[in-house]
């Protein structure tokens, strides 16, 4: 099975929690232009009344720009692996049982399939674990 494997740039807003807080933040990149194939939105139990927003991905200048002016940032902390391909059943035991073996452990997993295809985004604590994640789900393909 061919996966496409490759290190994602998360970006991420604070929103309120109200109705709109959202949609107001994924509309300021829908007029740049954005194509998202990640969003994931939680309230932040910390902070009352607020929540978070992930995002993938930003392309150019004017998506970056219109990211930055509604209040997302480039993850600094979070190293994204996004793999996609054809899905079938257990795959997604194969890919963390992948990671798994190769020592590391997922600060986060986020995947969905539609159709016939699938697409995963996996969160690690460094680069080095990106790497070595990128590293072991090659040899999955």
């Amino acid at each position: 099975m061919k996966l496409k494997i490759t290190r994602a740039v998360v970006w991420a807003a604070d929103i309120e929690d109200r109705p709109g807080g959202l949609a107001e933040k994924l509309e300021a990149l829908a007029k740049a232009g954005a194509n998202l194939d990640f969003v994931l939105a939680r309230r932040a139990p910390e902070s009352p009344g607020m929540g978070v927003v992930f995002v993938a991905p930003l392309k150019g200048a004017k998506q970056m720009r219109a990211a930055s002016d509604a209040g997302f940032l480039k993850t600094e902390i979070m190293h994204a692996v996004r793999v996609a391909g054809t899905n079938r059943p257990g795959f997604g035991s194969e890919i963390t049982a992948a990671i798994a073996a190769a020592g590391l452990s997922l600060r986060g997993c986020s995947a969905i399939a539609v159709g016939p295809r699938f697409v995963g985004y996996l969160a690690l604590d460094g680069a080095r674990e990106a790497d070595r994640a990128i590293r072991a789900l090659r040899r999955l393909s």
